[in-house]
């Protein structure tokens, strides 16, 4: 697992580069938050309630089994002028998983989710499997992982190093489910809020394929 609260690998993006993209241009002051693994029925709707308060978009890579068993909270997302992208259906582990089955699942999320914008689960995919999505999909990692999962982290400690760290361009993941869901309800409001007052802005990735 990469290290929670950190900055993507340097090693791997080289690998992968120009296949994907860890962070948006630093051009003025906007910053791209991310959500993974839901929409869930309790903490999705949470994470709306607050990105609402302050104002804020951002962009939640769903998997497509949450897709199907909450899609009135999927439709909440999109109703709130959030955007969406592929998270494949069951969160499998590129590195595990053949390259058939791997696309497979990837497919049977874009069943439901018309969006060329996808983000691997774990960020983990071997090169073939980059190269092959590539041509279908914008590949979407991240700058800063939260480590809003990681229960060995406090939450003021989360919060201190994502404030450290976070500089214009950056692409921000934190997680809509029930591991990050105790952390996340603490650190969310207080990060939008600092970063708020110092000028930054939010904004949504939007696919350029």
């Amino acid at each position: 697992m990469i290290k929670a609260t950190t900055c993507f690998p340097r090693a791997v993006e080289w690998i992968f580069a120009p296949f994907v993209i860890t962070r948006m241009p630093r051009t003025g002051q906007c910053l791209y938050l991310t959500f993974d693994d839901g929409p869930h029925s309790q903490i999705t709707p949470k994470v709306l309630d607050i990105l609402n308060r302050f104002q804020v978009k951002a962009t939640f890579f769903c998997l497509g089994k949450n897709i199907r068993a909450y899609p009135e909270v999927f439709q909440e997302i999109k109703n709130n002028g959030h955007n969406i992208g592929n998270h494949s259906f069951s969160h499998k582990n590129g590195w595990k998983t053949s390259n058939k089955e791997y696309f497979k699942d990837i497919e049977a999320c874009r069943e439901l989710i018309p969006t060329n914008l996808f983000r691997p689960p774990y960020g983990r995919m071997r090169v073939s499997q980059v190269r092959v999505l590539s041509r279908q999909y914008q590949i979407i990692l991240w700058t800063l992982l939260s480590g809003d999962y990681n229960r060995s982290l406090s939450s003021e400690e989360i919060l201190r190093t994502l404030l450290r760290r976070t500089r214009s361009g950056d692409i921000i993941v934190f997680h809509d489910n029930e591991k990050a869901f105790p952390c996340l309800i603490e650190v969310l409001p207080s990060y939008l809020e600092a970063m708020l007052e110092k000028g930054f802005t939010f904004d949504v990735i939007q696919s350029k394929l």
